[in-house]
């Protein structure tokens, strides 16, 4: 770390011994010497810390929304008119999430760049635990359906697990060093794989756990083991996230945030040095806290910057790629269905609660299947290649193989689903999707808005651009899950991977707007002037025992 010696001068300004440099120049200085520890640091245990605290937090994210696939069927068996919720009912537990999740974008978002990266991180998860546990224990009434409260609650996750969004992102963007970025922001992204793999796997474990039960159960329409599962497969949920809570709560701030915000450089280099050490951060050894101007966020200066074309572009680009992506992404579910009953896991011929059992199970290997035949791979083959290739190139290829991917199945559709050997065929096509979704554009779309903004709209821009996605995803399963059977059960599926192949292509129109982000600092991205960033205050400030 470069050293600056500095003493106070009569008339309140700081001299740097030894040097004849103008204050700015030595600010300036003394910014890119704190800021090139972090970019130029060796990968220590603190990184690996860092992506294992926001990972968990992912990981819980992806539980907690994938297991409501399950839970859904569980809660049809138990509280739904013939064994099933109605299509209403069904949308409402699914959607309530993804629309919890856009507002804790956006909100997160804003507050992370407002009052600071550690005072919020923690708080989110909070939400989440209160929220899963909740689930777990609401009740049916007269007054209340037990769906209605399952929406209410599930969209105060989502608030929750939005706001996990922007601050894993933005934390783990700013403490990276430059040349392991990407694989830092993936791998805390990719436990999104993990999370949706181990939730079809207690699904599994719990109905299995209850099968005596549930075989032995005195009728099919009183399935107390079922309300059993389904509420031990929610409130499992929370645990991963409790685990992590401490951890997230005692994460130092970064020192972006203190140097470009907070507008305390000597606490933010005090912070480098001792983090990079040790992993924990300590208040600085001053008598004084030297403060410094920098450009601050405000609404005139959001829409001065966002409204110059070269930087609108950027934020259009990464919110759009988004949307476009998120449609496909989650509207690819809609064909769960179809895929599961082409490798031998969908309704099953057995009835009673024998076929209630089953069912179950049928699902639940069927999802495990899925997760681990294309979202797990392409998270991590994503990870291999993001620093070396570059986030653009994937992005950009992830689109194009995706377009054809779509064109193929939809266009293709019947054909495919003809015979027994064409349905393995389009079962191929389905797992190769999920794989170019995640080694593509469902990976970088979360890694380059951590990157490309300043640090005073890092996390804002992020959530804007994943609360764009999340709109995609409401998009998705809400107007696509009405389409779907127009003409009869799944008869509009092959037109709705059409759509999905259109939204492809203009993805790829939406990269093409996007600078490409491998090897460079966050500062050189920010696209603003480095010099004379900084700019020391004129008024002498208060020493730390008056200040407090």
């Amino acid at each position: 770390m470069a050293n600056y010696d500095e003493k106070a001068s009569s008339n309140g300004s700081n001299d740097k011994v030894g040097a004849h440099a103008s204050p700015i120049y030595t600010l300036d200085e003394r910014r890119r010497a704190a800021l090139a520890e972090v970019d130029n640091a060796k990968f220590s245990w603190f990184h690996a810390k860092v992506c294992l605290v926001a990972g968990v937090g992912f990981f819980t994210d992806a539980y907690d929304i994938f297991a409501i696939n399950i839970a859904s069927v569980m809660l049809g068996y138990v509280y739904g008119a013939g064994g099933k919720l109605n299509k209403n009912q069904d949308l409402g537990v699914k959607v309530a999430t993804p629309v919890g999740t856009l507002v804790g974008q956006l909100l997160f978002g804003w507050l992370a760049d407002i009052v600071g990266r550690k005072r919020m991180y923690g708080v989110e998860l909070m939400i989440i635990i209160v929220a899963t546990f909740a689930q777990a224990l609401s009740g049916h009434a007269p007054a209340i359906h037990i769906i209605g409260v399952l929406v209410v609650w599930r969209f105060i996750m989502g608030v929750g697990i939005g706001g996990d969004y922007p601050l894993s992102a933005v934390i783990s963007s700013e403490f990276a060093s430059t040349r392991i970025r990407g694989r830092m922001m993936t791998a805390v992204f990719a436990s999104q794989g993990w999370g949706n793999f181990t939730a079809a796997l207690v699904a599994f474990i719990v109905v299995a756990a209850y099968k005596n039960t549930l075989l032995h159960e005195p009728s099919i329409t009183q399935l107390d083991s079922v309300d059993f599962m389904w509420r031990l497969l929610i409130g499992l949920g929370c645990v991963p996230g409790t685990i992590a809570l401490y951890f997230r709560l005692t994460i130092p701030e970064t020192p972006r945030f203190t140097m470009d915000i907070e507008r305390n450089i000597q606490q933010a280099s005090t912070d480098i040095q001792t983090v990079l050490e040790n992993g924990k951060p300590r208040t600085a050894d001053v008598d004084v806290i030297q403060r410094i101007e920098v450009p601050k966020a405000s609404w005139a200066d959001f829409t001065r910057h966002f409204g110059q074309w070269s930087n609108f572009k950027v934020l259009f680009g990464t919110a759009y790629s988004w949307f476009a992506l998120d449609i496909a992404f989650y509207g690819l579910g809609l064909n769960s269905s179809i895929i599961l009953t082409a490798i031998g896991f969908g309704t099953p011929l057995t009835k009673g609660t024998q076929g209630v059992y089953d069912n179950l199970k049928n699902i639940c290997v069927g999802n495990l299947i899925l997760s681990a035949a294309g979202l797990i791979p392409g998270y991590w083959v994503s990870f291999l290649f993001i620093d070396s290739w570059g986030r653009k190139p994937i992005q950009l290829m992830g689109f194009i193989m995706l377009t054809i991917l779509f064109i193929i199945m939809g266009f293709g559709f019947d054909k495919l689903n003809a015979t027994p050997s064409a349905g393995k065929a389009f079962v191929f096509l389905y797992c190769l999707a999920n794989f170019f979704q995640n080694f593509g554009p469902n990976t970088t779309t979360f890694v380059i808005p951590g990157e490309i903004f300043p640090t005073r709209y890092r996390s804002t821009a992020h959530g804007i651009s994943a609360a764009s996605g999340k709109l995609g995803a409401i998009v998705a399963q809400v107007g696509f899950a009405q389409l779907k059977d127009i003409g009869g059960t799944n008869k509009f599926v092959k037109h709705i991977l059409e759509i999905f192949a259109l939204f492809m292509l203009t993805g790829i129109f939406s990269t093409l707007l996007l600078p490409e982000t491998k090897g460079k600092s966050l500062e050189e991205l920010s696209n603003e002037d480095q010099d004379g960033f900084l700019k020391p205050v004129t008024k002498q400030t208060k020493p730390i025992s008056e200040a407090i």
